[in-house]
């Protein structure tokens, strides 16, 4: 089982997810902020020993690929907010995002018929 994403970790996978398979200087160059190779290869490091990406070797080059899915690895961190946050509730995560984001009525529209929808199925 893998384990959950440092917010440095959540950056290269987004880079992994929005462009598949890169070598670790492609990653660099679209990196949402300036990082040091060294610091650039640790964070894949250790996101191969999580089991979140994995490499492959053509000639000398690596090639970095996630593993993990991007649903799978938010599915993951909203149960981890719902338990930190709220006691494990999962109603309460999203109460408390309801309350504290400036939804436009068009949203919370958008999310009674998601509920409904849901009620539904």
């Amino acid at each position: 089982m893998t384990s959950s994403l440092t917010a440095c970790e959540l950056e290269v996978m987004q880079i992994l997810w929005e462009h598949g398979e890169l070598k670790p200087a492609q990653i660099q160059e679209k990196h949402p902020r300036p990082i040091k190779n060294a610091a650039l290869r640790f964070q894949l490091k250790i996101l191969l020993q999580k089991g979140h990406i994995s490499r492959r070797k053509v000639g000398k080059a690596y090639y970095y690929q996630a593993v993990t899915a991007k649903k799978g690895a938010l599915k993951k961190m909203a149960r981890h907010l719902a338990q930190v946050y709220c006691q494990g509730s999962t109603v309460g995560l999203i109460a408390e995002l309801i309350k504290t984001e400036k939804l436009s009525p068009q949203d919370l529209r958008q999310l009674q018929r998601l509920a409904e929808s849901k009620d539904e199925a």
